[in-house]
């Protein structure tokens, strides 16, 4: 880690602005449904703050767009940190503004402080300057521990850190050091699982994962994008006609560099995506013309397990089908069940992914969820992190 750490800093008597990813899932009632995230951050605030520090912390929770909206306020995630922290969590109702200031500057030691949706000011997602400045002016050094942004150049990742010494939390440094391993030093067998919708969403790692990855499984809706480029009828299952061209070319370029590409051999079909539904089993080249795909097949199955079952580096991202609903869960269901039996190297990320780890009970039995999906994508793709590169260098 070549970025400052905030195990580096001289904490003691100093007021700390720590950026978490605190987007947690709420329900209809708007109440947290998956307090993964703040357990995730509790390691570095605990250490800042028997460090002898006191804390303001921020964060972003849903898309509000630059306006307040009061079902996304920070009031249930500042009960529930306080639950699980053991101690006082003061939650302002606003982030920036002469009011916050005033509060922050009457904080002692060890005094910990949530501040409003940082996405109630537009500026935030514009990194506007002054806005970033009046975070900054709340602390004497800043920490960045939401890895889950680290791909997103605003005000409360990016731009504070131009104010102030900007160092990487303990969750921070952890996910890049996961992620970094699996780019340059993944041990082979090395395979990749992707699922879900879009394949606009991975075209940038399967093409940085070609020349690394022994198997690259695709299943979920992606699929029948790269179906449909190698001709074959795929009904009305979920299709990006603008990505077919890309699809064959990377399908192209796997052959040139030994990577295995494996597509599904069979699938669950039906007329509509709903519980209850009737579904059959079809061969690849078989999905009627009023049906669509909404899960992999047994042939499929039992293909890409046995693929998960020689690697000793697997990275998952993305379900094989519409695991939601429980007729069309049995692929996703397969492979997480594979990756937990694994004596792989397991990385898994993406939210819908850990979502279904969560659904079948699986989550504490892989070796490592990272809590970040798009920044970890982005950064398997190869792209530099905008909330990384703005850390301060321990130099």
């Amino acid at each position: 880690m070549r970025k400052l750490e905030v195990r580096d800093l001289d904490l003691e008597n100093k007021q700390v602005l720590m950026r978490v990813d605190f987007n947690v899932s709420l329900d209809k009632e708007g109440k947290i449904s998956d307090d993964t995230r703040i357990r995730a951050a509790l390691p570095t605030i605990r250490y800042i703050l028997d460090k002898g520090a006191s804390l303001v912390l921020m964060s972003h929770l849903g898309r509000p767009k630059g306006e307040v909206v009061e079902r996304l306020r920070m009031d249930p995630v500042a009960h529930r940190l306080e639950e699980l922290l053991g101690r006082k969590v003061l939650k302002l109702d606003d982030c920036v503004g002469s009011k916050v200031e005033e509060r922050v500057k009457k904080m002692g030691p060890g005094e910990v402080i949530l501040l409003e949706n940082t996405r109630f000011h537009a500026e935030e997602t514009k990194n506007d300057p002054q806005f970033a400045r009046g975070l900054a002016s709340l602390a004497d050094v800043f920490v960045n521990d939401a890895f889950g942004t680290a791909h997103r150049a605003h005000a409360s990742t990016v731009g504070v850190a131009k104010f102030l010494p900007a160092a990487a939390g303990f969750l921070m440094s952890k996910e890049l050091e996961v992620l970094e391993e699996i780019l340059t030093n993944p041990k082979p067998p090395f395979v990749t699982v992707l699922g879900g919708a879009k394949v606009s969403d991975k075209i940038g790692v399967l093409l940085n994962l070609l020349n690394r990855c022994q198997d690259i499984l695709i299943g979920g809706g992606m699929a029948y994008t790269f179906l449909k480029a190698k001709g074959f009828p795929i009904g009305k299952s979920l299709l990006e006609e603008e990505k077919i061209k890309e699809a064959k070319k990377i399908m192209e370029e796997a052959r040139g560099k030994g990577c295995n590409v494996l597509l599904p051999l069979d699938h669950l079909v039906a007329r509509e995506a709903k519980e209850g539904v009737e579904t059959r089993v079809v061969e690849e080249d078989e999905i009627p013309s009023g049906h669509l795909a909404l899960d992999i097949g047994p042939k499929t199955i039992e293909l890409f397990v046995r693929s998960i079952k020689k690697a000793n580096t697997i990275f998952w991202n993305g379900p094989m089908g519409m695991f939601e609903i429980e007729d069309f869960a049995q692929g996703t269901r397969a492979i997480a069940k594979a990756l937990a039996k694994s004596r792989a190297a397991v990385v898994v990320g993406g939210g819908d992914s850990i979502a279904a780890l969560k659904k079948m009970g699986l989550k504490e039995k892989i070796g490592y969820v990272s809590t970040g999906g798009g920044a970890s994508l982005e950064f398997l793709e190869g792209k530099e992190l905008p909330g990384v590169a703005t850390l301060s260098n321990k130099s």
